[in-house]
């Protein structure tokens, strides 16, 4: 895939989680992103199992792939490959980018979160194909890191690296033009779309604050 329809699509990426979905399921509120111009989604489940992982990651594929989007899996590159998924995203404490590349097929897409613009390098020049970065402006999400790192830091990492900067972390309709204005070519969202009782509504809204990408 060019670089480019790469960034296309990865302008919002909503994670998933549900709990937050609750009481509709997963799939519903993907289903209703999608149809609001989301491009990009991440299955997110820390405490599920590898066999629950593997039938959601299905279950999400059916509707990401006619939308002509991409579905990672977060931190799981088995369950990843064994679905079918387009990619996967790690963290620090999960395999490695060079090892994860070495056994994933051509075209497959890996991503990792650092705040750090040197090992954001490296994980560049070890294969990876865009990083997360944050948390931007904070969150209470756990895996994601919960202190603010700031819009000069994200600079730092977009500055750092040849490939994709997702900002994460904090995240919504009204900072997003923010973010967009860092270099960054994405953001990545969760309680923005998840927990909102109008999904495509606010998937268009984020979308559309984020704008074309550049080239």
């Amino acid at each position: 895939m060019h670089a480019h329809t790469l960034r296309a699509r990865m302008r919002v990426m909503v994670l998933t989680d549900r709990a937050l979905a609750s009481p509709r399921s997963v799939s519903t509120v993907v289903a209703e992103a999608l149809a609001g111009g989301v491009r990009s989604i991440q299955l997110r489940d820390k405490s599920g199992s590898a066999r629950d992982l593997y039938a959601q990651a299905k279950t999400l594929i059916a509707l990401t792939r006619p939308a002509g989007a991409l579905l990672f899996v977060n931190d799981r590159v088995d369950v990843a490959v064994a679905a079918g998924a387009d990619g996967v995203h790690l963290g620090p404490d999960d395999l490695s980018v060079e090892a994860a590349r070495a056994w994933t097929p051509t075209g497959f897409f890996i991503g990792y979160s650092t705040d750090d613009p040197v090992l954001a390098r490296s994980a560049a020049t070890a294969g990876a194909d865009y990083i997360g970065c944050g948390a931007v402006f904070g969150t209470t999400s756990n895996d994601v890191g919960g202190e603010a790192i700031g819009l000069d830091r994200l600079r730092a990492v977009v500055r750092a690296v040849p490939i994709p900067v997702i900002a994460i972390g904090g995240i919504g309709p009204h900072n997003a033009e923010l973010v967009a204005s860092s270099g960054a070519a994405g953001i990545a969202v969760l309680s923005a779309v998840m927990a909102t009782a109008d999904p495509r509504a606010a998937a268009q809204r984020l979308v559309s604050s984020m704008g074309a990408p550049k080239r």
